[in-house]
């Protein structure tokens, strides 16, 4: 089963119909949706593959909507309930880019979880978010530990640029060499920002990062694959009809990649060390092109309507 541990919080999605015009009205139309990039992940997941979702929300109306609305899409969702459900308002261009404005509320407020939310878990995907603000910081660290002491794999996402900042470049490239997850999911901006992938090639922290394989999303053109000691390859990205809305997208590939390789074995020889795709040899290879193809295919579903959302309606 794959888990996923982190924010799950109301999106106020608003689709800005021109430049925003400051000290009046500017024309918009708005939209609520479930968010949190964890919950977005375990959503898009749960229909290729078992899923569990970790997580606190408020003791509140909008926090028992959520859970349900995760539930509904067959995602087995584990929350503590303190404080308030957190906010976030996602202010989308004519190009599609958001802007974010975060109120993160109880999802901040998660504590260590208990083994029995950990149990039969074969995989621990985590969004950087969680790594910011405490208790919750503290909770992903041990979970993920907790995992891979299981013999599981792992994986973290870079989240945004804003919040690497806000953490601390060093600070965050030191946690992931404690981590030592199996993959790590970023942009193209988050891993220069980073120093993991510079014009193509591997940058200069890569090395720090000996057990980890870099996945480095681009938009439209392909995705970089850096597999450590076998080298870097890419993945074409299929066109696609209409981008309105990127919400969710890099939540959605991060979904499709992990469903499909869950499904097609995970790390050949993996075991305790849960952060190593040594021996994957041309299978291996092949697995994560698949997973790759798979990713753009989910992340490809959420472009054209509002948030995190695959085709809703948007009247």
């Amino acid at each position: 089963m794959l888990g996923v541990l982190g924010d799950l919080v109301e999106d106020i999605v608003v689709w800005v119909d021109g430049p925003l015009r400051h000290g009046t009205d500017s024309g918009a139309r708005v939209f609520r949706r479930r968010g949190g990039s964890a919950a977005n992940v375990a959503c898009f997941a749960a229909d290729r593959y078992p899923v569990r979702f970790l997580g606190c929300v408020g003791e509140d109306a909008v926090g028992d909507g959520l859970v349900a609305e995760l539930g509904g899409h067959g995602v087995d969702v584990r929350v503590s309930r303190r404080g308030r459900t957190g906010s976030v308002v996602v202010l989308i261009d004519r190009e599609g880019e958001r802007t974010m404005l975060p109120d993160r509320g109880a999802a901040t407020l998660l504590e260590r979880v208990p083994d029995s939310w950990l149990a039969g878990l074969t995989h621990l995907h985590v969004p950087a978010y969680s790594f910011d603000g405490e208790p919750v910081g503290a909770t992903a660290v041990d979970a993920l530990a907790r995992v891979r002491r299981t013999g599981g794999t792992t994986s973290v996402d870079a989240s945004s640029t804003g919040m690497l900042e806000q953490f601390g470049r060093e600070r965050f490239l030191a946690l992931l060499a404690e981590l030592a997850p199996t993959f790590l999911f970023a942009n193209r901006s988050e891993s220069a920002f980073l120093g993991l992938l510079a014009d193509g090639l591997p940058g200069p922290e890569r090395a720090r990062l000996a057990a980890t394989t870099v996945v480095t999303k681009a938009g439209a053109e392909a995705t970089t694959v850096d597999v450590p000691g076998e080298g870097l390859f890419t993945v074409p990205v299929p066109p696609v009809a209409e981008v309105r809305d990127l919400t969710g997208a890099g939540d959605a590939f991060a979904a499709g990649f992990l469903a499909a390789f869950l499904d097609g074995g995970g790390p050949a020889g993996g075991g305790a060390n849960g952060g190593s795709l040594d021996g994957g040899g041309a299978d291996g290879g092949d697995l994560l092109r698949l997973a790759a193809a798979l990713g753009h295919r989910s992340a490809a579903r959420v472009l054209a309507s509002p948030g995190a959302s695959c085709g809703e309606a948007t009247v």
